[in-house]
């Protein structure tokens, strides 16, 4: 819900959101323009050339060399000095097996990291939920907190939790969890916000307690929506936590830097089918959950 002081300066009506439009227009033009300008907007020199080589290995994903890779590859010097063999199946089923663990590791750091956020958002939510009336102070308090970890993106986390707790998941499942602990909190507070709050004031009328009111009123009618919001965020976070290794953080961000630096778009091909084909799973599988809470 808009604030009132915001929607008083807000244009009104059908005139009212074309000048909205318009204004966004004229935001879009003056971004271009000032790229341009600067001289920022730029293809490269053989941009296509570049595309169709990219686009040439990625149609060839490094796994197909499990069953059709070469035996015996050759790597020989410029003069044709043989600088050395090596058995293209048996590099790949190792790459795989990597692969594989640091799959895991990407989806424990999602899956913890979820957890633990929404955790920490639960109480914050509670107090930023208008609705249940916590004290102003308290109340904005909570908000600025949401705020700040929602608008501190999860690498930066990560960036300064590396320096603290070192290289690995760890640092990975705490920068994921503060950064969605924001998200969590805002959606706990908007689905406390379209409780009828008949129920919620019917219980406090009997003399309960606030956990009382809280397990009694509140919980049983949010338990649905939290719990399809945990299913959003936590699908959302596996696709983050790909990105965590890039920092040290553990996961399939490590082997994504690796295959990027040396410009094996084969093997980052494999990763990205890998990610792809996580996140659909977890999709199916969370869409049927979220389904049968319905």
């Amino acid at each position: 819900m808009v604030a009132p002081s915001i929607r008083q300066w807000l244009p009104q009506g059908r005139w009212g959101f074309f000048a909205l439009v318009l204004a966004y227009a004229v935001l879009v033009l003056a971004c271009l323009l000032t790229l341009v300008a600067a001289g920022d907007l730029s293809a490269g020199r053989t941009p296509w050339h570049n595309l169709l080589k990219t686009a040439s290995e990625f149609a060839h994903p490094s796994f197909l060399d499990l069953w059709w890779g070469p035996e015996r590859l050759e790597y020989r010097s410029d003069d044709g000095t043989l600088l050395r063999v090596e058995n293209r199946q048996q590099v790949e089923a190792e790459f795989v097996a990597g692969l594989a663990r640091a799959t895991w590791t990407t989806f424990q750091i999602a899956t913890l990291g979820s957890l633990l956020a929404a955790v920490l958002a639960l109480p914050l939510g509670l107090l930023s939920a208008r609705n249940l009336h916590a004290p102003r102070p308290v109340a904005l308090a909570a908000s600025t907190v949401l705020d700040v970890s929602r608008a501190i993106h999860t690498l930066v986390f990560g960036l300064v939790l590396v320096g603290i707790v070192g290289l690995g998941p760890t640092a990975g499942i705490l920068a994921i969890a503060l950064h969605s602990m924001g998200t969590y909190g805002k959606f706990y507070a908007e689905s406390i916000e379209t409780l009828d709050m008949g129920a919620v004031d019917a219980v406090r009328a009997t003399g309960a307690s606030p956990i009382q009111v809280f397990f009694s009123a509140v919980w049983p009618s949010v338990l649905p929506q939290f719990v399809s919001n945990h299913l959003y965020v936590w699908e959302f976070n596996i696709r983050d936590s790909t990105i965590l290794g890039l920092i040290g953080a553990g996961g399939l961000g490590l082997l994504i830097s690796e295959a990027v630096s040396l410009f094996q778009w084969n093997r980052l091909a494999t990763i990205l089918l890998v990610v792809v084909a996580l996140v659909t799973v977890f999709d199916t599988l969370s869409r049927r959950i979220r389904h049968a809470l319905l």
